[in-house]
């Protein structure tokens, strides 16, 4: 099985990675990011930082960066992307990660969302969308700080010595 990240280099998918490793460390799993970028469309390019105010569109500049985001929290992950049209929508960018999510056999998909899973959601998140499949488990990481696994490890009832009657 395979964890998944939908990975657009904000705080919140940064935090969703490194969480992503972290489990995936102990629990021996796989850790995918995966990106998805509208071709030629620099505006959203500089709304994500893919590019510096005044840079033109370049596929390969903006690919190389989000894979080195990755590799940079996630030395071990895989980074794969995909090119969706110019003016794709949120919806269009949602399915194409919900499919490449079924294609790497996930058993989890992390999503770095803030409105992801709630009750009243934005109907323009790729979050929502993400989170809404049934195919996999979802972890919506909202907070822009990293968990500790060890501080899950401490808290655990499973580590506590267990009584004489056993």
């Amino acid at each position: 099985m395979t964890f998944v990240v939908p990975f657009d280099g904000s705080k919140l998918a940064e935090t969703a990675l490194v969480r992503a490793v972290e489990f995936g460390t102990v629990l021996d799993e796989r850790v995918v990011a995966i990106s998805v970028i509208p071709e030629g469309n620099t505006s959203y390019a500089r709304e994500h930082g893919w590019l510096d105010p005044g840079e033109a569109f370049d596929l390969d500049a903006v690919v190389g960066r989000l894979h080195e985001a990755v590799t940079h929290r996630a030395p071990n992950a895989e980074f794969r992307y995909e090119v969706v049209g110019r003016r794709a929508t949120t919806g269009t960018i949602a399915s194409r990660i919900r499919e490449r999510a079924r294609d790497a056999d996930a058993s989890m998909v992390f999503v770095g969302s803030e409105n992801a899973g709630r009750l009243v959601s934005s109907l323009s998140s790729v979050g929502e969308t993400v989170a809404a499949a049934d195919a996999y488990d979802v972890v919506i990481v909202r907070q822009r700080e990293p968990s500790r696994v060890e501080s899950i490890d401490d808290a655990s009832p499973y580590r506590r010595p267990k009584s004489d009657f056993y």
